[in-house]
C-alpha cells in the first residue's frame, strides 16, 4: 500500500446532519461579517461542546481558521487539548494548517463540506494525514453538505472579483 495516498474518504454517514447544519449557519454568518464562509462545530457525545466561523481579519489573527476557533473552544470546554472521542464538522475541506491541529488535538473523526482543489490539506495540497509523521490520522468523510457550503463561498468570491 502506498503511503502517501490520503485516508480513504467515506460516505456520509447520513444525509443530513444537526451538526453540518450549525456549522453553514456559522459559515453564513462568517460571510456576512466579510469573513470567507467557512463555519465548524466540534461534537462530542451528540452535543456541540466547541464552534467557530472564520475570524482572521476581525481578530487580526492569521490562525483564526474556523476550525482553529472550534478546537481551542472545544478544549476549554474539556479543560484538555486531547479532543478524544470528538468529531469536527466543517464546511470545507481544511487547509494543512487546520489538519495539522486536529491531529495534534486527537480528533476521531472528520466530516466536511466542501472539497478545497486550492487550499486544502486533506484530499488535496499537503495531504496531511498520508505523511508517514503525521501521529493520528481521524476517519474523514467528505462531501457532506458540500452543495449549500460551495455555493456560499462561490457567492461570497463572485462579488469580491
Amino acid at each position: 500500500m502506498n503511503d502517501d495516498r490520503p485516508p480513504p474518504l467515506r460516505p456520509a454517514p447520513f444525509p443530513a446532519s444537526p451538526f453540518m447544519a450549525r456549522a453553514l449557519d456559522l459559515a453564513r454568518a462568517a460571510g456576512e461579517a466579510g469573513e470567507v464562509p467557512v463555519g465548524a462545530v466540534v461534537v462530542k457525545d451528540g452535543a456541540i461542546i466547541g464552534e467557530g466561523a472564520n475570524a482572521p481579519r476581525a481578530t487580526k489573527d492569521p490562525t483564526a481558521h474556523a476550525e482553529i476557533v472550534a478546537l481551542r473552544a472545544a478544549a476549554r470546554a474539556l479543560g484538555n487539548d486531547r479532543l478524544e472521542g470528538c468529531d469536527l464538522w466543517v464546511t470545507l475541506e481544511p487547509c494543512a494548517m487546520c489538519a495539522g491541529a486536529i491531529a495534534h488535538a486527537r480528533i476521531a473523526r472528520l466530516y466536511y463540506g466542501a472539497s478545497d482543489a486550492k487550499g486544502g490539506g486533506v484530499e488535496h495540497g499537503a495531504r496531511v494525514f498520508a505523511h508517514p509523521t503525521c501521529h493520528h490520522r481521524p476517519d474523514v468523510a467528505g462531501g457532506i453538505g458540500a452543495g449549500e457550503a460551495g455555493d456560499l463561498l462561490r457567492d461570497f468570491f463572485a462579488v469580491r472579483r
